[in-house]
C-alpha cells in the first residue's frame, strides 16, 4: 500500500515537472561596489528616471542593469496605468516592437548550426517566391519598376540590406493597395508566411545589397523560420530560446492570465502626456491579448518583460552560453557582433551586425559609449545597449508611442556610464 502511495506521488511530481518546466535560474543580485560600480553615481540615474515621470513627460519605467551577469540595478516607477493609479512594478510586461529583430536573428543563427540553412544562400531556396524580384526606381514624375540585379540573401535580410523598407517607398501605393505598411501586424487575419508571400510581388525600395534600409526584411526571416523549422514561430522561440533561457514571460500575445501586467501606451508629444486609442493600430494599444492572434510579426511583434530581455542579452554577451546552456555557439555570437555593413558607410561611428547595431568609433557616434557595443531599441520607446569593454547589458522599458521631445536615452546611456568604474 504504502509503495503504491509513493508511486502515485512521484508520478504526480513528475507530470506537474512536465507540464510546468523550471522557469531557470534567477538572476542573481551583485554587491555594485565589489563589480566596479559606484552606487553613488548610480543614484543619479534613478533621481533621473524619477525626473522624467515626477515632471509628467513619461507614464513609468522599468530598468535593469546587469554587470558581469548579477544585477547591480533594478528600478521601477510611475505608473502602468495613470488612470487607474496602477503602479508600475519590475516585473510588468512591455510591447518590445523592434527589439524583437534580434531574437528572430538569433533563430536563424540557431537554425544555420542545425544545418538547415546558410545565411549566404538566397531566400528563394527558403521562400520560392523570391526568386525573382522587382525594384521601384523613381523617375521623377513617379516611378519605374525593374528587375532587381541580384537575389535577396538570408544575410541581406539579416543586415537590412535587402532593399525592403515598410511600404513607404517609391511604390507605396502598390503596398498600400496591398494592405502591407508599416511594422504593427497584431490585428491580421492573415498569418505572417502569407503576408510574406504577397510581399514578394511587389517592388522594393531599392536593390538587394547596396543600402541600409530599415523595414520588412525580420519578419520575412520569421517566415524562413517557420518554413525550415516546420514550426510555427512562436513555437519555434519557445522551444528553441524562451524556455532554455527560463524567459518565461516572453510572448507574441499575451495570455489571460499575465494581462493585468501588461503597461497602457500613452503619448508623449512634447512634454504633454495622452493615454493612446484603444484602436488596433501602430499608435494604439494594439490586439495583444484579443483579436486574431494568427500572425507572429518577426520584426516587431514581442511582448517580454525586463529580466527576461536581459537574460537574453546576458547571453549574447556570454558566448551564447546562458542560463546553465550553451544556446549559440560561441562563432555564431561573434558573427552577430561582426560589422556586415561597413562597405555601405553607415554614418556616426556605427555598423550593423546580424541582428544589432554596433558602436565602431566612439569618438564618432559622439555620445558616451565603448567600441563593441551593441544596441537597439523599439517603437513603443524601449531601448537596449551592451557593453563588450565593461560587460553590462542595460535595459529599458516604456510604452509610449509617439515620443517626441524625450531625451531619456540620451540620459540613460550618461549616466550608466558614468556610474562605471571599471
Amino acid at each position: 500500500m504504502q509503495q503504491t502511495y509513493f508511486s502515485r506521488l512521484l508520478a504526480i511530481v513528475i507530470l506537474f515537472w512536465v507540464a510546468f518546466p523550471s522557469a531557470g535560474q534567477e538572476l542573481q543580485i551583485g554587491n555594485p561596489e565589489q563589480l566596479g560600480v559606484s552606487t553613488e553615481r548610480l543614484s543619479k540615474l534613478t533621481q533621473s528616471l524619477d525626473e522624467f515621470v515626477n515632471s509628467g513627460r513619461l507614464p513609468g519605467t522599468v530598468t535593469i542593469i546587469l554587470k558581469n551577469g548579477k544585477v547591480i540595478f533594478e528600478h521601477a516607477n510611475g505608473m502602468r496605468d495613470i488612470e487607474a493609479q496602477d503602479a508600475m512594478e519590475t516585473t510588468d510586461l512591455f510591447r518590445i516592437a523592434s527589439q524583437t529583430k534580434a531574437i528572430i536573428s538569433a533563430g536563424i543563427l540557431l537554425l544555420q548550426e542545425d544545418g538547415k540553412l546558410i545565411v549566404t544562400a538566397p531566400a528563394s531556396r527558403y521562400l520560392p517566391e523570391f526568386a525573382k524580384t522587382t525594384v521601384a526606381v523613381p523617375n521623377g514624375d513617379g516611378y519605374d519598376v525593374v528587375d532587381a540585379r541580384r537575389q535577396i540573401t538570408i544575410r541581406h535580410l539579416l543586415t537590412h540590406t535587402s532593399g525592403i523598407g515598410y511600404g513607404y517607398g517609391p511604390a507605396a501605393d502598390k503596398w498600400k493597395e496591398a494592405e502591407i505598411q508599416g511594422w504593427y501586424f497584431a490585428d491580421r487575419e492573415e498569418p505572417i508566411r502569407e503576408t510574406v508571400r504577397r510581399m514578394a510581388a511587389l517592388p522594393m525600395d531599392r536593390q538587394p545589397g547596396e543600402e541600409f534600409v530599415y523595414g520588412y526584411s525580420i519578419d520575412i526571416l520569421g517566415a524562413v523560420i517557420e518554413e525550415v523549422s516546420g514550426q510555427p514561430l512562436d513555437v519555434f522561440l519557445k522551444d528553441r530560446i524562451f524556455e532554455p533561457l527560463g524567459m518565461m514571460d516572453t510572448h507574441f500575445y499575451l495570455p489571460a492570465e499575465k494581462l493585468d501586467r501588461l503597461a497602457v501606451v500613452y503619448s508623449s508629444i512634447d512634454g504633454s502626456l495622452s493615454r493612446a486609442a484603444d484602436s488596433s493600430t501602430m499608435n494604439g494599444q494594439g490586439e495583444y491579448s484579443s483579436g486574431p492572434m494568427k500572425s507572429f510579426s518577426g520584426g516587431a511583434g514581442l511582448l517580454s518583460s525586463a529580466a527576461d530581455y536581459a537574460r537574453f542579452l546576458q547571453m549574447i554577451l556570454d558566448g551564447g552560453s546562458g542560463n546553465g546552456k550553451q544556446i549559440l555557439s560561441p562563432v555564431s555570437v561573434s558573427s552577430m557582433l561582426s560589422d556586415h555593413v561597413g562597405h555601405l558607410n553607415r554614418t556616426n561611428g556605427t555598423g550593423f551586425g546580424l541582428g544589432f547595431q554596433l558602436i565602431l568609433d566612439p569618438g564618432a557616434y559622439g555620445q558616451l559609449s565603448t567600441k563593441g557595443e551593441f544596441s537597439w531599441g523599439g517603437a513603443y520607446h524601449s531601448t537596449y545597449f551592451v557593453s563588450q569593454e565593461y560587460q553590462t547589458v542595460v535595459v529599458y522599458f516604456t510604452q509610449v508611442n509617439p515620443a517626441r521631445g524625450l531625451d531619456d536615452h540620451d540620459q540613460l546611456r550618461a549616466l550608466t556610464y558614468q556610474a562605471l568604474l571599471h
